[in-house]
């Protein structure tokens, strides 16, 4: 069992670090503060509303890439309004135990940071005018939720200040996001792209889980009340596990859907039972972090054999 002291103010990902201080510039600095570890959280999702789409003989590409277009511009303005948000509201200002963040060691300006967000928010817009004139004007609600939640996400009402960013990631980086890129390519609304969106949500959540988990100190200390802070460090250990254990049980609830094929999302069962052993027994914050990233990387390959499964 960890210690919950265990956090190390020089570890890599620290600013006093000098990876930290290493000199970066140009896109590379962009590059950074898009947070490139998160991207398969929106990747996961298109990927399997697009098996479910071609299940029902519907697959469309150019919806398919828009939709794609569209989920990681979200992702990298809503990383980026999070990077210049948290950073006005204190929450970077300590000494970090997770990635550098571009406002934070002065590589970019708040202003830099949010004008780039606007960029991306306006460009995920622009590929959605296009799902738009595909599949009618009632999208545009759909989409301007999208980008309203990730704003509101640290800015406004902060509801990731306030223990709901597990819900918005669940909500729209699974159920929306699955069933929406389903629906542009098939044309309708169909329960079959909801249940399917189940598990993508929860193996999505379970990266903001391991991160907020990480983050329980200074995140704690800047009056950030994420979930993992309400929960605390076993209570966030044990959302963790249980996002993947019914992740891995859910192919058994929709059998029916999957046909012969339901069994390939648990191909990753081994790996995902070593990242959950490794929450489990790491507190420090190069730990924490490289269980981010073999999370993100469970979640794109779980939604990979999901998409198999029901294209099989």
């Amino acid at each position: 069992m960890p210690s919950w002291r265990s956090a190390n103010p020089t570890s890599p990902s620290s600013p006093a670090s000098p990876e930290a201080r290493r000199p970066l510039a140009g896109w590379r600095v962009w590059w950074l503060a898009a947070r490139p570890a998160t991207l398969p959280a929106a990747v996961a999702p298109v990927v399997v509303g697009s098996a479910t789409a071609a299940s029902a003989a519907s697959f469309y590409l150019p919806a398919a890439a828009a939709s794609l277009a569209v989920a990681l511009l979200v992702q990298v303005g809503t990383n980026l309004a999070n990077d210049a948000h948290d950073y006005l509201h204190g929450a970077d200002r300590l000494p970090r135990r997770g990635p550098v963040r571009v406002t934070a060691e002065g590589l970019l300006t708040p202003g830099q940071v949010l004008r780039g967000a606007a960029v991306a928010f306006g460009l995920a817009c622009v590929a959605g005018l296009y799902l738009v004139w595909l599949r009618g004007w009632h999208l545009v609600p759909v989409g301007l939720s999208c980008v309203v939640a990730g704003l509101a996400y640290t800015w406004g009402p902060r509801f990731g200040y306030r223990g709901l960013g597990d819900l918005f990631v669940f909500v729209f980086f699974g159920l929306v996001a699955v069933a929406g890129t389903d629906y542009v390519q098939t044309g309708t609304w169909r329960a079959q792209a909801v249940w399917a969106a189940v598990p993508v949500g929860l193996t999505c959540t379970s990266i903001l889980v391991v991160n907020n988990l990480r983050d329980i100190p200074t995140d704690r200390a800047a009056g950030k009340r994420t979930l993992a802070v309400r929960l605390g460090p076993v209570g966030s250990r044990v959302e963790y596990s249980l996002c993947w254990l019914a992740a891995l049980a859910w192919p058994l609830v929709v059998r029916g859907q999957l046909g012969s094929g339901f069994w390939l999302p648990w191909l990753i069962a081994p790996s995902a039972a070593r990242t959950v052993r490794w929450v489990w027994v790491h507190d420090d914050g190069p730990s924490l972090n490289r269980a981010l990233r073999d999370t993100a990387r469970l979640h794109l390959l779980y939604g990979v054999l999901l998409a198999a499964a029901y294209l099989v």
